[in-house]
């Protein structure tokens, strides 16, 4: 099991050296799913969100924010904010695997926020053999992400937001891998966001709200780990969440979203006898921003719409201090097939909160099952 884990964490690695046409059956192809470089960055860091199916894109600001829609740091309550995370990662494959995630905000005036967070994902401890099958040595390949973020509100229930972030993946450690030497994959991205909420009124004075979250993130040059020209895309992600709240009574509030994913990356074509695409799929050796617009029509509409997740949520809290939640997160068997239920709870004592969750996978051989979430918040005026 353990040759077999190393094999697939360096296989992104892989991928970028060989690049070689997968064989192809009679104008089909092996697969589907739409891999890129880096997939770390989409996993959702929190456990508030963790609890409710992975939907953060419009649900009530906090300080994880920049993570899932940093438009919404404009709106955040409190005056300044930190926050801690961790995430065990395939616990159902080993023990040593896990994401750990910093993030710390601060309101300057009424109107801005400024925010950075740190993401560090460890592949635990793995040996690295050559092509002798002799054991090269014991090695941590990691990678990392650090964002910085401004939020502004463009008027009393419209706000926008800029993030900047530099990515950095180490999986070989210089090791050569199908003789060639490798090095560490780096890129400089962005995030582009809006938020937008409305307040709702309902009979017996009871209030409520609407929000609309749009954003894309890591819009940002492909990476390579070695000199090769070749070079992977990193997941370029479309999230549009919607969320609407409302108080019971004095006590108790609800709340429900729904975000929808798609990456904008190009779909693997299907290539015919001579190696060249079949109409409507396209060439998916393209720019980054030519590779943006065309993820929207490189396949059959059939498929470009398997190529869409769904995040749903649910959050009840009782006097803004307990809450429990859950969620549902969708994506089709032949896009990934990532389909699980979550649930998750959260307390807050005057400035501190603790927020934790737990995946069910819908598949018992799903990998990511019994997936814990938890985080440490602290938010002061």
């Amino acid at each position: 099991m353990r040759k077999i884990l190393s094999i697939l964490l360096i296989a992104t690695v892989v991928l970028s050296i060989s690049k070689t046409t997968l064989a192809q059956d009679d104008e089909k192809r092996s697969w589907g799913t739409i891999t890129t470089a880096v997939p770390f960055l989409m996993i959702g860091p929190d456990a508030r969100a963790g609890g409710m199916g992975d939907a953060g894109g419009s649900s009530s600001p906090d300080g994880n924010s920049i993570y899932w829609n940093a438009s919404k740091l404009a709106f955040v309550e409190k005056s300044v904010g930190f926050n801690i995370s961790y995430v065990p990662w395939l616990k159902g494959l080993v023990d040593d695997i896990g994401l750990g995630y910093v993030s710390g905000y601060g309101k300057i005036g009424d109107k801005q926020t400024i925010a950075a967070s740190l993401r560090y994902f460890s592949l635990g401890n793995i040996t690295f053999t050559g092509e002798d099958g002799l054991p090269k040595g014991n090695y941590k390949p990691n990678e990392f992400a650090v964002d910085v973020a401004y939020a502004r509100k463009l008027s009393e229930n419209f706000s926008a937001a800029v993030v900047g972030k530099f990515i950095y993946s180490n999986l070989t450690l210089g090791q050569e891998i199908l003789g060639q030497e490798t090095r560490p994959g780096t890129s400089v991205a962005a995030d582009i966001s809006m938020y937008y909420k409305k307040p709702l009124r309902f009979s017996q004075g009871r209030k409520g709200l609407y929000s609309l979250g749009v954003s894309i993130n890591n819009i940002g040059n492909k990476i390579s780990y070695t000199s090769s020209t070749e070079k992977d895309f990193i997941p370029t992600n479309l999230r549009i969440g919607n969320s609407f709240s409302m108080d019971i009574d004095d006590y108790n509030y609800i709340s429900f979203s729904l975000d929808i994913n798609k990456l904008l990356v190009p779909t693997p074509p299907v290539l015919d006898s001579l190696g060249e695409p079949i109409p409507p799929y396209k060439d998916n050796n393209v720019s980054v921003m030519q590779g943006m617009v065309q993820s929207f029509y490189d396949a059959p509409f059939k498929e470009e719409l398997q190529e869409i997740s769904y995040a749903v949520g649910i959050e009840y809290w009782y006097d803004k201090q307990f809450a429990l939640r859950g969620g549902y997160f969708y994506e089709h068997p032949d896009k990934g097939n990532r389909q699980y239920f979550t649930l998750g709870a959260g307390l807050r004592y005057n400035v501190f909160g603790l927020d934790f969750s737990y995946l069910i996978a819908t598949n018992p051989n799903n990998p990511l099952k019994n997936t814990l979430r938890f985080t440490l918040s602290y938010d002061i005026e």
